[in-house]
């Protein structure tokens, strides 16, 4: 469960994380996630993600949504039947939560912009 999310920090579980960061499915985090290409999203960027075979993948685009998704990766998605849902943070923060306990979902929040 999140359960904030604000500029630069978002705490899962009880645990504040300062980084960008990956949620996986299995619920564990890998802090410090950085884009090959600043706020562009792309396969190779979660690629991990993508193998753990997620449902729907929630890219928390940052605090005013400047991250987006490349239109290779919402084909890539597309193709293993993934739903992605790009939204500013605290839209994705509630629609994370909504959905973990209804699907086998995966995150990646970028903190800032």
């Amino acid at each position: 469960m999140i359960e904030t999310c604000e500029f630069g920090s978002i705490v899962i579980d009880g645990k504040k994380h300062t980084s960008d960061l990956i949620i996986y499915p299995d619920r564990h985090t890998e802090d410090g996630w950085r884009r090959k290409s600043g706020h562009r999203l792309s396969g190779d960027d979660i690629g991990d993600l993508i193998k753990s075979e997620p449902e729907v993948i929630i890219a928390g685009t940052g605090v005013n949504g400047r991250m987006k998704p490349d239109r290779e990766l919402r084909k890539l998605l597309a193709q293993k039947g993934i739903t992605l849902i790009a939204e500013p943070n605290q839209n994705a923060m509630k629609s994370y939560n909504k959905l973990i306990s209804a699907k086998r979902v995966g995150a990646c929040f970028h903190l800032t912009c």
